[in-house]
């Protein structure tokens, strides 16, 4: 139980990696706000970590929304008094080659995968340097941030921007014992990656499973990486034992970055 005693906030926690975050918190040891700006599955996290003796509590999250953002704070403070750590896992993707992205699904995946990142780390961070305990902030960003994937423009840069993020807000909050740390995952076996292939295949004319294929020969380790796996990570960054990291963008990819 490395996080004993801890209140951890994740965003996106209704589903994927952001489910597994919240499990794999909580069985670690912390109290865990659910957040998502879908309620429903929210509380379906929520109400699975209850059911495992974990305390819990769902929360409506727009990240995009200041006051949103404000009052999902708010909330982890009525029910636990205080947030120990923070992972910035809500985030989109939308694909479209450059010479036909529109502007709007430019601004959208910025708005959520950018600027929900920035409003939730400043107004945690605000309340972490209030408590005077220090504290964890852990960005989902992703390999693509790092080497770029076609008909990716937008994601790849808004992850990009993520990562870049993390390491000035880590020189800057240093000096108040807060970590900021990047976990950048590859190809992940969620409702999100496949949603990916499937686009890719119909518009390429490319047969799915296929092309599903080329990802995992793409990785070192042969197969797709598992939520559990990056949400472990996550655990042992929010940890003790995680301390010596702080601006780092660890590759949770199975090799298939070398950078």
């Amino acid at each position: 139980m490395v996080l004993d005693g801890a209140v951890a906030l994740v965003t996106g926690a209704g589903r994927g990696i952001g489910r597994a975050l919240a499990q794999e918190l909580g069985q670690a040891g912390a109290s865990v706000v659910c957040a998502d700006v879908r309620d429903d599955i929210a509380r379906e996290t929520a109400q699975g970590l209850e059911a495992a003796g974990i305390p819990a509590l769902a929360q409506p999250l727009d990240v995009r929304s200041a006051a949103s953002v404000q009052a999902a704070v708010a909330a982890a403070l009525a029910r636990f008094g205080r947030i120990d750590v923070l992972v910035n896992n809500a985030g989109i993707v939308t694909l479209a080659p450059l010479l036909e992205l529109a502007e709007a699904d430019w601004d959208r995946v910025f708005e959520v995968n950018v600027k929900g990142v920035f409003l939730m780390t400043q107004a945690v961070a605000q309340q972490m340097v209030k408590q005077g305990r220090g504290g964890r902030i852990i960005n989902i960003a992703s390999t693509a941030g790092k080497i770029g994937f076609p008909n990716q423009s937008h994601y790849c840069a808004s992850k990009a921007a993520v990562i870049n993020l993390t390491r000035v807000w880590a020189m800057e909050l240093q000096r108040y014992g807060i970590t900021v740390n990047a976990i950048c995952p590859g190809a992940v076996d969620t409702e999100l990656f496949e949603s990916c292939v499937q686009w890719i295949a119909q518009r390429e004319q490319l047969d799915p499973d296929q092309l599903r294929e080329s990802w995992i020969r793409a990785s070192l380790i042969g197969r797709l990486e598992q939520p559990g796996e990056i949400a472990r990570v996550a655990v042992f960054l929010a940890s003790p034992d995680g301390s010596i990291f702080n601006g780092t963008a660890l590759n949770a990819d199975g090799g298939q970055s070398p950078y």
